[in-house]
């Protein structure tokens, strides 16, 4: 009975965590991890709070508490990653994060006594790599993807026939960003507590602008500079890691450096492959069969197992192979490429450009609307109507492509949004 109640305790954070597009499927191990993360009372307070972000006296509204009590308990969660705060125009904003790239990371990036990080580590691995369905539904729910992977930029330097656009390069989010910081790799850090760590760097999880401005503040991430930024990418360049980020144009606000045994976007690029569960570059590699000697760096760099050997069907020297691609798993990411000793691997750019959502705003109305959740973001009951939000989420849909404009009005129900969408009849000129 006590375990039932607890379980009850935590559905209605659960539910509210649901509400995000990436959402998070309900489970024993999740009320679990729930339970370490949040008391019960912050679990029923934190099931209160908006999608959308929100101030002291907004949170003090709908929790019915002095604004006071409030900010003491809203500072305390951030303080421990549960929530974001930043000053936007003066003013003390807080937001949730989801779950995931959210506070399951930020419960792992500072190396400390704030949570039980073994028994965290434990439930994540149970979570995110035995049971699969959260990270099958956050990484494959949908065409858009949370995250996207950023071309290894010393992979492509010195050459003049790819064009890389600005957002491509992870150099440019470092020397762009407002704020920058660094943190603790959370998959390598939970998989060094279950004894399955590789020796890939472990401080060098970057976060930007606000979201790293809440991290700083609250001592979960150390600020850096532009210059040790570029520092970190150049070791984690060395190291073969791939730049996977958020899946936006402007204003990433992280850039995670992946190894193919521990990092869950690489995990489930292989566990889903079929399913596209990551964003790719605009480029693939190519193998020069005349050079190839086969020596095997290729496959042993990439991080999601889409090169191999093969045969090189040579008469001369039958036991020669040479590396072939699977361009139906491969990211794109070029770290074979910079692996490869003899240059016989180069990158060229692949026939259909790939879309990045421009702002965090349009990717999170595409995902919405992918996985049936549209009506989340627009009506949220958890706060007083806000008719400027709900402007800037029409305004990023009245720009999506018609099919996903008839996705949108499906979900919505809303002859409101129909009429939004509809093509307006232009006055004849002889009128």
């Amino acid at each position: 009975m006590a375990h039932a109640t607890l379980k009850n305790s935590y559905k209605s954070l659960s539910d509210r965590l649901n509400l995000f597009p990436q959402g998070a499927p309900p489970s024993e191990l999740l009320f679990r991890i729930l339970e370490v993360l949040f008391t019960r009372d912050e679990a029923a307070l934190v099931a209160l709070l908006p999608i959308k972000p929100f101030n002291v006296a907004a949170a003090a509204r709908v929790w019915k508490k002095p604004a006071a009590e409030s900010q003491n308990i809203l500072e305390n969660l951030a303080s421990r990653g549960m929530l974001l705060d930043m000053e936007i125009h003066g003013e003390q904003i807080f937001v949730l994060p989801p779950p995931m790239a959210g506070f399951f990371e930020f419960s792992m990036m500072r190396m400390g006594n704030t949570y039980d990080q073994k028994l965290l580590a434990e439930l994540y691995y149970q979570y995110l790599n035995v049971e699969e369905d959260f990270v099958k539904n956050l990484f494959a729910g949908g065409e858009t993807q949370l995250g996207r992977t950023f071309v290894n930029e010393q992979a492509i330097a010195g050459d003049n026939t790819l064009t890389v656009m600005d957002y491509e390069r992870a150099s440019e989010v470092i020397r762009t960003a407002s704020h920058m910081g660094i943190g603790s790799c959370y998959c390598r850090h939970k998989m060094q507590h279950l004894h399955k760590a590789c020796d890939a760097p472990m401080d060098i999880c970057m976060t930007f602008s606000g979201t790293a401005q809440s991290l700083i503040k609250h001592g979960i991430a150390r600020q850096v500079d532009a210059k040790e930024g570029m520092d970190l990418l150049d070791q984690a360049m060395q190291h073969n890691l791939v730049q996977f980020g958020e899946n936006v144009q402007s204003k990433v606000a992280f850039i995670c450096n992946c190894c193919g045994c521990c990092c869950e976007a690489m995990l489930a690029a292989k566990r889903f492959a079929v399913l596209n569960p990551i964003a790719t570059t605009n480029f693939l590699p190519e193998v020069s069969a005349n050079s190839c000697n086969g020596c095997g760096k290729c496959v042993a760099a990439c991080p999601v197992e889409a090169m191999g050997l093969v045969s090189a069907c040579d008469p001369h020297k039958p036991k020669r192979r040479k590396a072939r691609l699977d361009e139906s798993l491969c990211l794109g990411c070029g770290v074979c490429a910079r692996a490869c000793p003899d240059a016989s691997i180069k990158l060229k750019a692949r026939k259909q450009r790939v879309i990045t959502p421009v702002t965090t705003a349009h990717r999170a109305v595409l995902m919405a609307i992918e996985r049936g959740k549209l009506q989340n973001l627009i009506f949220d009951n958890q706060a007083q109507a806000n008719h400027r939000a709900m402007a800037a989420i029409l305004g990023v849909i009245l720009k999506l492509p018609p099919v996903k404009q008839i996705m949108a009005s499906k979900q919505m129900k809303s002859r409101y949004l129909e009429y939004l969408m509809a093509p307006r009849d232009f006055v004849h000129l002889e009128h």
